[in-house]
């Protein structure tokens, strides 16, 4: 079901628009068969729960994990745990403050590692967490003095519950937003609003129950 999914998604989402699967609550096993079925860029929302994942694809097929997909983290970055997170995680979505960013700057250094990182917008009046839009240049610019860092672009998750138009508005919102800070990736949609989020201009949609199907159960920190 999931490769059919998979198939179906690719033929609607142009080639040149990133799909990265989001694995929340869902079990390893789904991860592996979507792996299998092509799917080449994977985000989690929690250390832990990645961690448990990828573990067992490498306990399964060690030759799943190095290489084989990127890893994306698009939870919420506390400082205390930047150093796993640098160690898990090949791309952080969601840096939406100075000190998170400073704290994955000095980890990946450490590592000897250069990060890739997106800053996390709030687009949205229901989203607790992402930097005012207008404050996200300056936040880019500052992140680019750290030599450990590639600032990509911007990521942005739409008003919940919003309809067509207003989500519409808020990707409009984050598309300007990106023009400002520069990168590559405007991280835009997912299972909801992602054809909202194509119009919009994003070059990369986060999908999970579109692709997985309903979540199992809630997941832990």
């Amino acid at each position: 079901m999931i490769a059919e999914r998979w198939a179906q998604l690719r033929a609607e989402i142009p080639a040149h628009v990133a799909i990265v699967a989001v694995t929340k609550s869902q079990p390893a096993e789904a991860l592996e068969e979507a792996i299998a079925a092509g799917v080449r860029d994977v985000g989690e929302n929690y250390l832990q729960e990645a961690r448990a994942k990828f573990d067992f694809l490498c306990g399964r097929s060690p030759e799943l994990v190095e290489g084989a997909f990127t890893k994306h983290f698009i939870g919420r970055v506390q400082s205390n745990k930047a150093k796993a997170i640098v160690e898990t995680f090949d791309v952080v979505q969601s840096v939406d403050r100075i000190e998170a960013g400073l704290a994955l700057a000095k980890a990946a250094a450490a590592a000897g590692k250069r990060l890739r990182v997106l800053i996390q917008l709030n687009i949205s009046p229901n989203e607790r967490y992402g930097v005012r839009p207008e404050e996200a240049p300056e936040l880019a610019r500052a992140l680019r003095q750290e030599a450990s860092l590639t600032v990509d672009g911007v990521m942005a998750i739409g008003p919940l519950g919003a309809s067509s138009s207003e989500t519409a508005r808020a990707f409009e919102v984050a598309a300007g937003v990106f023009g400002a800070v520069g990168g590559t990736v405007l991280s835009l949609g997912m299972s909801g609003d992602w054809r909202e989020a194509l119009r919009a201009g994003s070059t990369m949609v986060r999908l999970g129950s579109v692709l997985f199907g309903p979540r199992a159960a809630p997941a832990r920190v």
